[in-house]
Formats: structure tokens, sequence, C-alpha cells
């Protein structure tokens, strides 16, 4: 079914892969995080370095939390228990995840997204939608945005349909009048059809779609396309 224009009041955006490429942003934040550790907890540094085990934390850190989605808990569990097993002082867990956390704010945006954003959040209130821990204040991006909705804050996450109800409840419409807007075709695309939004498949490398019977409404290369196909409205 194609997108319905006429029906779209309110716009909901996922951020990671959507506004900016994430996995280069992942890398600068856990540099940032080693180079810190090697200073301060050098026991910790030279095993948390080891992709292996901080896979192993990471699986006990979930059993211990029983909160997958909560990255930021996650993360900070995971550096505790690094911190213990290498016999150094937990309490460091704190301060080393906020080094972590305020280099992941530190985002490269693609070349398309400003532009949208401003075109966007002149035509429609915005929420940011998403299940990791970017934060659109911190990286100054709040003024496009009339609210932020995040996996912690739920207690959920993509595509669970209650991020995307959630969503539609903070931006004060119902949700099948809500477009979103996303990159990953089971987090985005299956989570916010099912809760009955209309879905922009944000697609730039041009993946196959593998989702049926779920469709997007709308599949567009960039944020550039999207926004010209929302001013036929």
């Amino acid at each position: 079914m194609p997108l319905d224009l006429s029906r779209i009041r309110a716009v909901s955006l996922d951020l990671d892969d959507t506004l900016w490429p994430v996995w280069p942003t992942i890398a600068r934040a856990e540099t940032a995080l080693q180079n810190w550790l090697a200073s301060n907890a050098p026991a910790t540094h030279a095993l948390y370095a080891r992709a292996q085990v901080r896979q192993a934390l990471r699986a006990q850190a979930a059993q211990n939390l029983g909160q997958a989605h909560d990255m930021s808990a996650l993360r900070q569990e995971s550096i505790r228990l690094a911190l213990v097993q290498a016999g150094e002082d937990a309490q460091l867990a704190g301060a080393a995840f906020e080094v972590f956390l305020a280099e992941r704010q530190r985002v490269e945006l693609f070349d398309d997204a400003l532009p949208a954003l401003n075109y966007l959040s002149r035509r429609y209130p915005l929420v940011a939608l998403s299940n990791g821990n970017a934060d659109v204040s911190r990286i100054g991006l709040q003024r496009f945005f009339t609210a932020s909705v995040g996996a912690r804050e739920v207690g959920c996450a993509k595509p669970d349909v209650r991020m995307f109800q959630h969503a539609a409840q903070r931006l004060g419409v119902p949700a099948d009048q809500v477009l979103h807007v996303g990159d990953d075709p089971h987090h985005d695309g299956v989570g916010a059809l099912g809760a009955g939004m209309q879905m922009a498949w944000l697609n730039r490398s041009a993946k196959p779609w593998n989702h049926a019977p779920w469709a997007p409404h709308l599949t567009v290369a960039g944020l550039d396309a999207l926004c010209l196909h929302l001013a036929q409205a």
C-alpha cells in the first residue's frame, strides 16, 4: 500500500544509521573507554581489550540485570564485571561508562540529516525513537524534536509495538497518523507496521526487504528523497 500523505500528522525518527552511521561512533567511544581504562585501570584495560571477553561480559551483564533492552545499564555492568574480574576497583565503572557515553554523543551526521531535520520539523512534530543510548540533547539536535523516546524509558526495545505506541502518545496523535522513518527492516519496519503506523524505509544500501507479509509504505535511498516525497502533500 503506498504512503497516504493526507494521514501524516507527526513523524517518529530512528537515530542510529538513520541520522548518522552508528558503528564509527561506537568505535570512537570504545577507543575513548579503552584509553581511560589504560590510565585508570590497566589490568581491566588488558582484559576488556579482548573481543571475546567483552562478549562474555555483556552476556553475563544481561543475565545479571535481566533487561537486555537497556544499552546504558548493560555497558556499565559489563565494565563493572571487567573491573571485578581484573581485581580492580568496581566503583570506577560509573566514571568509565561516562567516558564512553560522552564520546557516544559525538556523531557525524549524514549529509542529508540536517536539511531533513529542518524540513521535517517545520512541517510536523518529531519524536526521536531509539533502542540505543544516543541523546539528542547532548548531541545538540533537541531543537528539532518535540520528544525523545528510548528503550530504557519504555522498558522494552523495538520492534516491540509498545515503543511505537509510546512515541505516538508523546506526540499526542493516534499511531495510524504517525509516519515512522528508520533504516532497520525488523526493528523499525516490523515494529512500526505492527503498531499501525505508516513506515518509510530508509534504505541507503539498496538492501532487499525480507520481512513479508510486512512491507514499507515508502522506500527511499536518502532523507532528501523522503522530504521530496512529503513535499507533495
